[in-house]
């Protein structure tokens, strides 16, 4: 049984860490009635007195209201997420996991009083154009970051104030995040 596991490899610590802890997140939700996923794992406006705010306001990306949603989310995560994290590192591609749940939970905290936010697409979503930007050689823009920005955050602004239950705004603001990310390391 030790030599079967010697054959696996732990190669994407954040990403595999991510996947596993939003799995767990999930699975408590379901025994909870939903009530840890709602307490601990989702933002929505609440008192900055409470301490859970400035957990809520990371953790609501491990998150997820079923199945459906985690693996939709966890499927493009665990593709992007290896090729990232080896491009940026462990410590950096974390960072940007962070500040983009930080940057989204504070919009929807500030912009939409009454709305509840759970789930990694915003995260997806900086990946996703995180992964186009990474691209850029020579201070070219890859047509295909353009093309991404047009198909995936053009219809997420399209589809802005429709009433499908799907977080456009987060979706937009880690598209943001991931082409202010990609910037920033071309810079640098």
């Amino acid at each position: 049984m030790k030599r079967l596991f010697e054959k696996f490899q732990y190669n994407s610590p954040v990403t595999l860490t991510f996947t596993f802890i939003s799995l767990a997140v999930l699975l408590l939700g379901y025994l909870t009635g939903g009530l840890s996923t709602n307490l601990l794992f989702s933002v929505y406006r609440s008192s900055w007195m409470d301490p859970l705010t400035y957990f809520r306001l990371f953790g609501h990306v491990l998150g997820h209201g079923n199945w459906s949603h985690y693996s939709g989310n966890m499927v493009l995560f665990l593709v992007l997420g290896p090729i990232l994290e080896e491009k940026y590192k462990s410590r950096d591609f974390l960072f940007m996991i962070a500040i983009t749940a930080l940057v989204s939970g504070l919009f929807y905290v500030i912009l939409y009083p009454g709305s509840i936010l759970l789930g990694a697409s915003g995260i997806v979503f900086m990946m996703i154009v995180l992964s186009s930007a990474s691209g850029m050689k020579d201070g070219k823009i890859p047509l295909t970051l353009i093309l991404v920005i047009i198909v995936y955050l053009g219809g997420e602004v399209l589809s802005i104030g429709a009433k499908d239950g799907v977080a456009h705004a987060a979706h937009i603001i880690g598209g943001i995040c991931g082409a202010g990310f990609g910037l920033a390391r071309r810079r640098t």
